[in-house]
């Protein structure tokens, strides 16, 4: 996620730098041609480009309506999966009766929670495509490490290992069974979000309005410096090239916002979240030992995973 105020010129410009380039030596051919070689003496009306660039700009809109819905649903998905972790580790800690405080029920507890933290860095890594296994074994014990790594969908394991834990603590009486349905309630819900997420990242926004978008911006790019070299000579260039940069910097906007789970700056920032989340449920847990190393190194810059 891009933080508010240290985007870079550098990263913003950096988005269109192969086409800023191609319009500036389009722009230039033609005032040249125009002025200096009477080669291409050829103009238009300006209204001609007026027309078209409405309706891109309409066709723009709805473009980054709909691909900021696809980022902000996947906010509100993570928001809920924050809640429903936070539900989760209270259930299990308050749950079982005062007569259960022997060492079996603070290591199940334990085990529980510090499974839950490794859920969340599994998902955020298995919707970018990244090994969903990675850093695991500082949440998870090796048995349940070796019965997650046989499965291709790490988080859905996870889960399946919350609910057997459910059933093995139904069974030895540390929950009665209201206490089971509620829990295996709040793991249905973590499931639904995750299947949400996955929803988003299986969902390929169409290509072919993409691409009639973009033929229609660089044909609009195109007509552009005929309408306006009657008029203003070379100072065409800078005005295309600023009309030019502002339709590709939203198209390109769009098109980074459409897939939040992707490991790009625009992206929902899983990495963040999780981390937020494994703050809270291990001061549930009374360990404050919470490592600060990441948090120098994201400290100068611009956006956060």
């Amino acid at each position: 996620m891009l933080l508010q105020n240290k985007i870079p010129i550098k990263y913003v410009l950096g988005k269109i730098k192969g086409g800023l380039i191609a319009v500036s030596v389009y722009a230039i051919v033609i005032a040249v041609l125009y002025d200096s070689f009477h080669v291409t003496r050829i103009t238009i009306p300006l209204s001609v480009p007026m027309v078209l660039g409405t309706v891109i700009s309409l066709l723009l809109g709805f473009r980054s309506n709909q691909a900021y819905d696809r980022w902000w649903e996947a906010r509100i998905i993570w928001g809920a999966i924050v809640n429903d972790g936070r539900t989760l580790a209270r259930q299990i800690l308050t749950f079982v009766d005062d007569d259960y405080n022997g060492t079996d029920i603070q290591q199940f507890r334990e085990r529980f929670i510090r499974r839950q933290i490794a859920w969340n860095f599994a998902l955020a890594r298995h919707l970018r495509k990244e090994k969903p296994m990675t850093g695991l074994k500082t949440h998870m014990i090796q048995e349940e490490l070796d019965m997650v790594a046989r499965y291709t969908n790490a988080p859905a394991s996870i889960l399946e290992l919350h609910g057997r834990d459910i059933n093995y603590a139904l069974q030895k009486g540390w929950i009665n069974r209201y206490q089971q349905v509620e829990l295996d309630r709040t793991v249905t819900r973590l499931c639904d979000s995750m299947g949400k997420c996955e929803r988003i990242k299986n969902t390929v926004f169409p290509s072919t309005y993409s691409m009639y978008i973009h033929f229609a911006v660089n044909l609009f790019i195109a007509l552009l410096p005929f309408g306006l070299i009657e008029f203003f000579g070379y100072m065409e260039v800078p005005m295309v090239i600023a009309i030019a940069a502002s339709f590709m910097l939203i198209e390109k906007m769009a098109i980074h916002l459409q897939d939040p789970f992707e490991n790009k700056p625009t992206d929902t920032p899983m990495t963040l979240i999780s981390k937020n989340i494994e703050k809270d449920l291990k001061q549930m847990l009374k360990d404050y030992s919470i490592a600060e190393e990441a948090e120098q190194e994201d400290k100068n810059k611009y956006y956060v995973l």
